[in-house]
């Protein structure tokens, strides 16, 4: 099959290459899928790059979000798979093979039901982005009636996070960095978009919020928003962190937060909880076949334009997901 590899880690245009290699076959457990569109989130850049330290394999095919169809199971699943649409996510935590390549096997769990009507580049929106939005919407109860501030609002997480806190009856701020995104945001549900570039971000933020604050922040950028955050966080709020960038060892500012009763909470898409993340796949499966819940598609690369795929998702001026387009007979 044909697949984008790497065997060291360094700049796109001198690791990546799209090569031939050897078709996988599905073990006991698993199935195969032919893959329809791979989505390239900035986890898969910065493994790629070496941020995240050295190789665990010999060679890599990167990616962990897709969509597909399968085509093949393993020892152990339903036969009737066969011919499923399905979207993919952790295809490339913990293995070699992502969804980079024509046909990846991996666990059957990681291979969800698309639903009828929804199309394969929506498919590979999900992964990453859905299933840490949602555990960041709703892990710690139901946000009906509640204010939610998506930080980074037009940002692929931050995207999802708005229609779903729209769709649990929340009022949802999301801040941004230009008017584009502003429009973005609001075209997805926000009721309130603030760019943090303009005026008091603050101000603008505890104005939206009613002047009583935010009950819950799903967080970009936990150090980098500290200040923020300390400002705008009602009492006994919660703060969903997926992302903290420019400041990855902050200071934290344990008293204030403890006199608020404030509850931080981590969120790493790989490691959610199994029934965390069943509930994530239930909900998202019925708002998409509800037509609730929308992909953003920021940009399309065919597999040999794997470098510039890389490229766009490094450029951090796109707004929604950058996906590479596998093939096209699925």
């Amino acid at each position: 099959m044909k697949a984008a590899i790497y065997e060291t880690t360094g700049p796109a245009a001198d690791v990546l290459r799209v090569v031939e290699v050897a078709d996988p076959t599905p073990g006991a457990g698993e199935v195969l899928v032919r893959v329809a569109c791979s989505g390239v989130h900035p986890s898969d850049v910065k493994t790629r790059a070496g941020m995240r330290g050295p190789l665990a394999f010999a060679r890599v095919v990167p990616h962990s979000d897709g969509s597909g169809r399968i085509v093949a199971v393993g020892a152990g699943v339903d036969p009737a798979r066969v011919g499923q649409p399905v979207w993919l996510w952790n295809a490339g935590w913990g293995r070699a093979d992502g969804t980079a390549g024509e046909l990846v096997a991996l666990p059957a769990e990681q291979a969800v039901e698309l639903p009828n009507g929804v199309d394969f580049e929506t498919g590979a929106t999900l992964g990453i982005p859905a299933i840490t939005a949602h555990r960041c919407v709703f892990a710690d109860g139901p946000v009906s009636g509640q204010t939610v501030l998506a930080t980074g609002g037009a940002g692929t997480v931050g995207s999802m996070a708005i229609q779903m806190a729209k769709r649990g009856g929340a009022r949802v701020i999301a801040t941004v960095s230009s008017e584009d995104k502003a429009r973005h945001a609001r075209a997805l549900g926000a009721d309130h978009a603030v760019n943090y570039r303009e005026a008091d971000v603050v101000e603008q933020i505890r104005q939206a919020a009613g002047g009583r604050g935010v009950d819950r922040i799903i967080e970009v950028e936990f150090g980098g928003n500290l200040d923020v955050t300390k400002a705008v966080i009602a009492e006994g709020g919660t703060v969903a962190a997926y992302g903290s960038v420019t400041e990855p060892e902050p200071a934290l500012p344990f008293y204030p937060f403890m006199f608020m009763n404030v509850t931080l909470r981590m969120v790493l898409a790989y490691t959610i909880p199994l029934a965390a993340r069943r509930n994530a796949e239930a909900d998202i499966s019925k708002w998409l076949a509800e037509g609730a819940l929308k992909g953003v598609v920021a940009d399309r690369f065919d597999l040999d334009d794997v470098v510039l795929a890389h490229q766009s998702v490094e450029s951090g001026q796109r707004i929604g997901v950058t996906l590479v387009r596998v093939s096209d007979e699925v």
